[in-house]
């Protein structure tokens, strides 16, 4: 039995990842900052799973004391970690870089960042000690390059977590650790829909091309489930939206009418 951790997994792809683990029979601990949140998805989870594959443990992911005790907790629990998932991320609306406040930039770069970092530190020794282990880094928008206006702070992080996971994965090339990134491509999520709270007016344009190549949590996650647990490559980038996925949508789009929003 796999043993998975996941931060930031009380809602959105985090939850639907824990979800999809669970039901290919992983044991799994969910994470995320509110602990009443992590209570109400351990209780959801353990609804529809057996409850004693269910771990829940609430950690702020940019406090490195509160990383570190989850991965404590899962290995007392469990007796090992088979993969660490660093999912715990958040997003902005979707302005002008310096029409940000100051103390939201702070927020989106230390979790963004910081909180991938510590989870990759925890993670990387707790591996290390216990001889094996496969950490996976969240990539983005930003994680490639592209750059979306209104965005450059959230893809500022994710480019930044780009090239973490590629530095982590030439300092680990010789060990018994599998490091990757996991790219989920666009996922309806509220840290995709959050991007136009300031700009409603931009909201039916942008929904347009959601529709056309945005999916679902219970669509993608399985897949990305499935798709982590048989990697035995050091290095992959597991991606949903590849390219020949997004010019299917093109090329099927006169035939197939998807509406994701109603």
């Amino acid at each position: 039995m796999k043993v998975i951790v996941i931060t930031g997994s009380t809602r959105g792809i985090g939850r639907g990842l824990a979800d999809s683990f669970l039901a290919l029979g992983c044991a799994v601990t969910v994470s995320g900052r509110v602990p009443t949140r992590v209570e109400k998805t351990v209780a959801e989870l353990s609804s529809r799973h057996e409850e004693e594959r269910v771990l829940g443990h609430a950690a702020d992911v940019t406090r490195m004391d509160q990383v570190q005790a989850l991965w404590d907790t899962a290995r007392a629990r469990f007796g090992k970690v088979d993969i660490w998932i660093n999912n715990a991320g958040i997003s902005h609306p979707q302005l002008d870089f310096w029409e940000h406040p100051p103390e939201r930039i702070e927020s989106v770069v230390v979790t963004n960042l910081i909180g991938t970092m510590y989870g990759s530190r925890v993670a990387l020794r707790g591996m290390v000690d216990q001889g094996f282990g496969s950490l996976y880094l969240m990539e983005g928008l930003g994680s490639d390059g592209r750059r979306v206006a209104g965005l450059t702070l959230y893809g500022s992080t994710k480019s930044a977590v780009g090239y973490l996971t590629e530095s982590l994965i030439w300092e680990t090339r010789a060990m018994p650790i599998i490091v990757g990134a996991i790219r989920p491509g666009m996922v309806v999520t509220d840290l995709l829909t959050r991007q136009y709270e300031a700009h409603p007016e931009k909201w039916e344009s942008a929904k347009r091309i959601f529709n056309i190549l945005a999916d679902h949590v219970e669509t993608v996650t399985p897949w990305l489930a499935r798709k982590i647990l048989s990697n035995d490559k050091h290095g992959i980038h597991i991606s949903w939206l590849t390219r020949r996925r997004i010019m299917g949508r093109f090329l099927t789009l006169p035939f197939r009418r998807r509406e994701l929003f109603e």
